[in-house]
Order: structure tokens, then C-alpha cells, then sequence
């Protein structure tokens, strides 16, 4: 049985997803998101996702990091902002101990829909099917439950 956070960095929101697998099972644990502040300065923000990342992983006790690449943006600027994010994320689970996996957005998309171009609304439905969910997450939940799927997908490969 292993837990495993899945992260899906921005530099206003970030996704979190947590699930357990279990005999080749996956279960929910939990999900949501680091909502940062705008009218905080940009350093302040990190610090923000660092927090929220710290506080995710005491309570949910994963033994596992997986998170999302950076993607190529048209605006370089969001694409840096969004690399600092990543990089709030991944220290925050570093520092707490965890193994740390990347996983780009195609083969995150590939894992859960089995289409590396999918939509969002489809990696949406796809995560509550795959995990017998009641309701679907959010956007950033989902993808975030979508990249831990796709690290639990190559840790039943591995083992």
C-alpha cells in the first residue's frame, strides 16, 4: 500500500490530489486546492503554495510526490511564474522527506483518458470514473488526482 500526492503547480491555484494504492486498487483520499492570494507579492505567493504543500502532506502522510511538469506557454512570463510555483511545490515535498516524479501534461493525459490531448472535461471524467468518485473535482483537483494516477500507473509497471 502506497499514498501518493499528486500536484498540479499555478502560481494562484494549486491543485492537490492524494490517493492510496492498494493490490494494484486505487482509493481517494483527498483533494482540493492552494488558492493564493493576488494582491500578495509574488515571493509571498510561493511561500503560500510552500505552506499549503507542507500542511497537505502532515495530514495526508503520502509516501510519494508526483508532479506536473512545465509546460511550454506563449507568455514566457507565466511560464516562469509557473516554474517558480512548481519549484514551491516540489521543496515543500523534498523537505518533508518524499521522493519527487515528473510527469509531463501529455503523459498525464495519456494515463487517465488515454488520449495524450484531452481535454480538460475529459481528464475531469475520467478521474471520478477511475476513482468511483460521487461528484467531480475541480479543474486543478482533478488534474492533480490525474497525475498521481499517472505515477500509481507506473509504480504497478515497476513493481
Amino acid at each position: 500500500m502506497e499514498r501518493i500526492l499528486g500536484i498540479d503547480p499555478g502560481s494562484r491555484i494549486t491543485g492537490y490530489g492524494v490517493i492510496e494504492i492498494d493490490r494494484g486498487r486505487l482509493r481517494f483520499i483527498a483533494c482540493g486546492t492552494i488558492v493564493t492570494d493576488r494582491k500578495h507579492p509574488f515571493a509571498h505567493r510561493l511561500n503560500e503554495i510552500f505552506d499549503g504543500v507542507n500542511e497537505v502532506i502532515q495530514v495526508n502522510q503520502p509516501a510519494v510526490a508526483a508532479v506536473e511538469d512545465v509546460f511550454l506557454a506563449a507568455n514566457p512570463r507565466s511560464a516562469l511564474k509557473l516554474g517558480h510555483a512548481r519549484g514551491a511545490a516540489v521543496v515543500a515535498a523534498m523537505q518533508n522527506g518524499l521522493a519527487v516524479h515528473d510527469y509531463s501534461p501529455r503523459q498525464v493525459k495519456q494515463a487517465v483518458a488515454g488520449y495524450g490531448q484531452a481535454e480538460k472535461t475529459q481528464v475531469q471524467h475520467m478521474v471520478r470514473v477511475l476513482l468511483g468518485l460521487s461528484a467531480t473535482p475541480s479543474a486543478d483537483a482533478a488534474d492533480a488526482l490525474a497525475v498521481a494516477i499517472c505515477h500509481a500507473n507506473q509504480y504497478r509497471v515497476t513493481k
